[in-house]
């Protein structure tokens, strides 16, 4: 059985792609270590990038390119200052030079040696080769396959290569909602509680809080950062930042100076049933209004769905339970971890292979589970909140317009979110002993779905609303 970690489903990144950038990202810094590891670092003189498929079609909107190099030049999307990025790919585009892992100065054209090919690679849709050729002309080349969530895979390797500690499986393997129910009715324990067990045969538990924290504390940071953000977000749609305006709207003239104040403010407003909803969709729009300008989000299990997940759990914390503290936080992202991960054994968390179900339904059944249990539900109304959530998502595309990940990338966040919250009250309120429709089901039909799909309708921007709205037109 496979093993994935909460962690691996949770990732802090940069955005505006989990696939297309923080993968390509991640397979930049892996190539160099295999290079290194293979003797061959010291003697390359120069590198080409080749991007296919889907990488190609929409990496100049997604920034792939950016993210290929910012990877080679060893910086880490988890630590690296976002404001200096323009500055640092400038630096690069002038000079003609990037520095190898920040140590090796080889001769580097973005114009030329990162080489747009449109056809597809049998294995995947997202793929990238890197090239080194040596001193001595000889030629060393290695393609990777970015699959979704910032998980890659090498070309002659058939399992991820994204934080393997080891091989060994979890002490409760799990690959279906089936096995992760009877483990808990077997132990009499809470879904999140099962997790949890899995997760300390990796890390110790203050590890495990200290990672989980660090994941919502740059989930609230996104929250924060978008909803005190004026303007227009890059790639030339010319898209007006929302968050900001609705923010100022809902918030009205209450002072704050902390975030934790923040928190406080907002509890303090007005909870009426229409501003419950401009709420949650504020915390959601601005998140991935973060994303689509290259700031750092959480893969929740991917960046263009990074808003759905801190946007239910705010909710939790503001609406719902102004008592809520980080045990409540680790519980909802235990859950959550765990029900990405079904998906990604069972189906796709890749736009590329399967449509926008792929990432907003997957967040969204993440998200309505975990909230679910938040709320007092058992593990069969998670799981059935899991199942209402995707059942609502089945076949949604993914036609970025201009290959950005903004048009209807960020609205379907917010609606993503929305779908979350009515998923789990119409679970709490049912007698979830006798699913009509298993989460497992579900997760096969999402997987039909996705291969069946046109690929144009496969983050290409090919097809749907990619080819009926004009960039111009924006």
């Amino acid at each position: 059985m496979k093993r994935i970690s909460v962690f691996d489903m949770l990732k802090i990144g940069v955005g505006p792609s989990s696939s297309h950038t923080l993968g390509p990202w991640r397979a930049g810094q892996q190539w160099i270590s295999e290079l290194k590891e293979n003797g061959h670092f010291d003697s390359v003189n120069s590198i080409t990038v080749d991007l296919f498929g889907s990488l190609s079609l929409t990496g100049k909107g997604h920034a792939t390119d950016l993210a290929a190099i910012l990877g080679l030049c060893g910086h880490d999307p988890v630590t690296i200052d976002v404001y200096k990025i323009d500055s640092i790919i400038s630096t690069i585009q002038t000079t003609k030079k990037l520095f190898l892992d920040d140590t090796l100065e080889v001769s580097f054209d973005t114009e030329t040696d990162i080489v747009f090919n449109r056809d597809f690679k049998e294995f995947h849709p997202n793929a990238i080769t890197f090239t080194a050729i040596l001193k001595n002309n000889d030629k060393v080349a290695t393609t990777f396959y970015s699959v979704g969530g910032g998980f890659v895979i090498k070309e002659d390797q058939e399992t991820v290569t994204d934080s393997e500690e080891d091989t060994k499986t979890f002490p409760l393997p799990i690959d279906k909602a089936s096995e992760l129910l009877q483990y808990c009715k077997k132990h009499n324990k809470k879904i999140s509680e099962i997790v949890l067990e899995n997760e300390r045969s990796l890390r110790t538990d203050e590890e495990i809080d200290a990672d989980l924290k660090k994941v919502w504390d740059v989930m609230l940071e996104s929250m924060y950062i978008g909803c005190h953000t004026e303007g227009t977000l890059p790639g030339g749609l010319n898209v007006r930042r929302r968050a900001f305006d609705s923010h100022k709207n809902l918030i009205g003239g209450t002072e704050y100076s902390t975030k934790e104040e923040w928190i406080e403010a907002i509890r303090d407003t007005e909870v009426a049933f229409r501003q419950i909803l401009k709420w949650v969709s504020c915390f959601a729009l601005a998140v991935n209004e973060v994303n689509a300008s290259l700031g750092r989000v959480v893969t929740a299990p991917t960046n263009g769905s990074a808003g759905v997940i801190p946007a239910v759990l705010m909710y939790y914390m503001v609406i719902e339970n102004h008592d809520a503290n980080f045990e409540d936080i680790k519980q909802f992202l235990l859950v959550a971890g765990e029900i990405g991960s079904l998906f990604k054994k069972g189906a796709t968390i890749s736009a590329a292979m399967g449509g926008c179900q792929a990432e907003i339904g997957v967040s969204s059944a993440m998200a309505a589970g975990a909230l679910t249990e938040l709320m007092g539900g058992t593990p069969e109304q998670v799981l059935m909140a899991s199942e209402i959530a995707m059942e609502h998502h089945l076949g949604l595309t993914c036609d970025p317009i201009g290959g950005l990940v903004q048009i209807p990338c960020i609205e379907r966040n917010a609606m993503g979110t929305v779908k979350a919250i009515n998923a789990c009250e119409m679970a709490l309120d049912t007698d979830a002993s006798n699913a009509k429709v298993p989460l497992d089901k579900v997760i096969e039909t999402m997987w039909e779905t996705a291969q069946d799909m046109h690929t144009k309708y496969k983050e290409t921007s090919e097809g749907g609303l990619a080819i009926k709205v004009n960039m111009s037109d924006c």
